[in-house]
C-alpha cells in the first residue's frame, strides 16, 4: 500500500491482508474474556473474547462478541450462562491454548490443565487460577447487523476476587497483571498505572485562566 506524503489511506475494503488486522491493531489493547461454558452434555467450555467490554454497573451487565457460531455462543444459548474469567499474564500459553479450534465434547480446561471450580449461581465453572471471575446470567443475544458475530451480554450475579489482589477494599490491579490483546498474534503485558481525578466544570472554571 503506497503512501501518500506522511499518511497511508485506503477503505475497509482496500485493507492489506483483511480489515480484521488493521481495525485490531487500532482498537487495542482490549480486554480478554476468558469465557467459560457448559455443553448441553455436560462437558466444559473455555474460550477467549478480546471485543468486550463493560455495558452498565447498575444492573452490572458485561458482554462479549462471539465471531462466528462457536461453541460458547452455542453454550450460552442453550444454558443462558457463562463465567466470564480474567486472564493474568502468567496464564497465557494456557489461555492461548484455550483458542484452538476443540471439538463441543472435548473440554479446554482438561487440555490446558485449569481448575473448574463450582459457580455459585449458575452451572458454568470459573477458572480456579484465575483471581478475577464474574458469574453471568444472559440477557441479551444479538446479531451484529450485516455480520457473522454476535454480542452477548449477561448481568453479573456474584464476583469472585483472590484475596491477594483485594487491597483497601479495591482490586489491585497491579498485583492482578490482565493481558490485553493487541493485532495479529500480539499480546500486551500489564505496564504503570497512573492515577488522575476526573476534572469538574466547575472546578475548571474556578481556576486561574491558563493561557491557550
Amino acid at each position: 500500500m503506497p503512501a501518500v506524503g506522511d499518511w497511508i489511506h485506503f477503505t475497509p475494503n482496500e485493507a492489506p491482508g483483511g480489515v480484521r488486522h488493521v481495525i485490531n491493531a487500532i482498537v487495542a489493547p482490549r480486554a480478554i474474556a476468558w469465557v467459560a461454558s457448559v455443553a448441553a452434555d455436560g462437558t466444559h467450555n473455555l474460550a477467549p473474547h478480546s471485543y468486550t467490554t463493560v455495558f452498565s454497573t447498575s444492573p452490572p451487565i458485561v458482554g462479549f462478541v462471539s465471531t462466528g457460531e462457536k461453541d460458547t455462543l452455542r453454550n450460552v444459548r442453550a444454558t443462558g450462562e457463562f463465567v466470564y474469567n480474567v486472564v493474568p499474564d502468567e496464564l497465557l500459553e494456557p489461555m492461548n491454548l484455550t483458542s484452538a479450534d476443540f471439538p463441543p465434547e472435548i473440554s479446554e480446561f482438561a487440555w490446558s490443565g485449569l481448575t473448574p471450580v463450582p459457580s455459585d449461581q449458575v452451572v458454568p465453572p470459573r477458572v480456579g487460577e484465575s483471581p478475577l471471575a464474574m458469574e453471568c446470567r444472559v440477557v441479551s443475544i444479538v446479531q451484529v447487523p450485516g455480520a457473522n458475530s454476535w454480542l452477548v451480554m449477561g448481568e453479573v450475579l456474584a464476583f469472585h476476587i483472590a484475596a491477594r489482589v483485594w487491597r483497601n477494599e479495591r482490586i489491585d490491579l497491579s498485583l492482578v497483571r490482565p493481558l490485553t490483546r493487541l493485532g495479529g498474534n500480539d499480546y500486551g503485558r500489564f505496564g504503570t498505572i497512573e492515577k488522575r481525578e476526573r476534572p469538574v466544570y466547575a472546578d475548571l472554571l474556578a481556576e486561574p485562566e491558563k493561557p491557550r
